[in-house]
């Protein structure tokens, strides 16, 4: 009863081949295991070509069914509607508290709406050019690129990764946003809250985008807020007054 009580949500990871690439696995199921049990793994895709073969041995490592989808007309992709088909009688078992949609294609928004209708989560994970209808249709996306190996993001073949990371700065307005729409006399929000209303405005908002693993480390970087810690170990963040930086230039 107690083991019962303590596992964790079960998700249906649904991976579209075409769309996605054998390097972010690892970061993927790491990921999920943030938030819950990857109780069924599948990947959909035409395996008998050339162009999937870099997946045969990912899927053994992390115990990925393969779903063989032949493609007999060119141009269209039963992956995609094999996909559907299974999150959809997944959905209806009753056996899943969310769905992990693993691709960037725009074709699974209506998928992510529908499945949220229903009441399940749905983990959205795609590339930075994955359109913002799939991104918003989903609780939460997750950027590919911030899953990706360190020897692989570091290394001098793969120049997009630094290209792909929004400056600090990006992230100003979205923390202001935030900061506003949380009642405070003094203007000191708890970080904590912060975080999780950036979460429910913008569903792909991720630190790591930002080039940070903690969002008080980038509230500091971007030099607009004041982030301190107080008693509890809990921290609080403020908007800098508008005369803060004039001065600091006068010490």
């Amino acid at each position: 009863m107690k083991a019962e009580q303590e596992r964790l949500p079960r998700f249906a990871v649904l991976i579209d081949a075409d769309n996605t690439s054998p390097q972010i696995v690892g970061g993927l199921f790491e990921e999920v295991a943030k938030f819950g049990e990857a109780s069924v793994r599948r990947i959909y895709g035409d395996f008998s070509g050339p162009q999937l073969r870099s997946w045969f041995d990912i899927l053994q490592k992390h115990a990925i069914d393969p779903y063989q989808q032949f493609a007999y007309t060119k141009g269209k992709n039963a992956s995609d509607i094999a996909l559907v088909i299974d999150a959809m009688d997944l959905l209806h078992s009753g056996r899943f508290d969310g769905f992990c949609l693993v691709s960037s294609d725009s074709d699974f928004t209506r998928l992510a709406s529908r499945l949220r209708e229903e009441g399940a989560d749905v983990y959205g994970f795609g590339a930075q050019k994955t359109p913002e209808s799939f991104r918003q249709a989903c609780r939460r996306f997750i950027y590919t690129e911030n899953l990706l190996p360190q020897a692989v993001t570091s290394g001098a073949d793969t120049p997009s990764k630094s290209k792909s990371l929004q400056p600090p700065s990006a992230a100003i307005p979205i923390l202001e946003k935030a900061i506003s729409q949380i009642e405070s006399e003094d203007g000191w929000v708890m970080l904590g809250p912060v975080g999780q209303h950036i979460s429910n405005l913008f569903s792909d908002f991720d630190v790591r985008s930002y080039g940070h693993s903690k969002l008080s480390d980038l509230a500091r970087k971007t030099g607009a807020f004041d982030v301190e810690k107080i008693e509890g170990g809990h921290m609080r963040i403020r908007a800098k007054p508008a005369n803060g930086s004039a001065k600091a230039k006068t010490r």
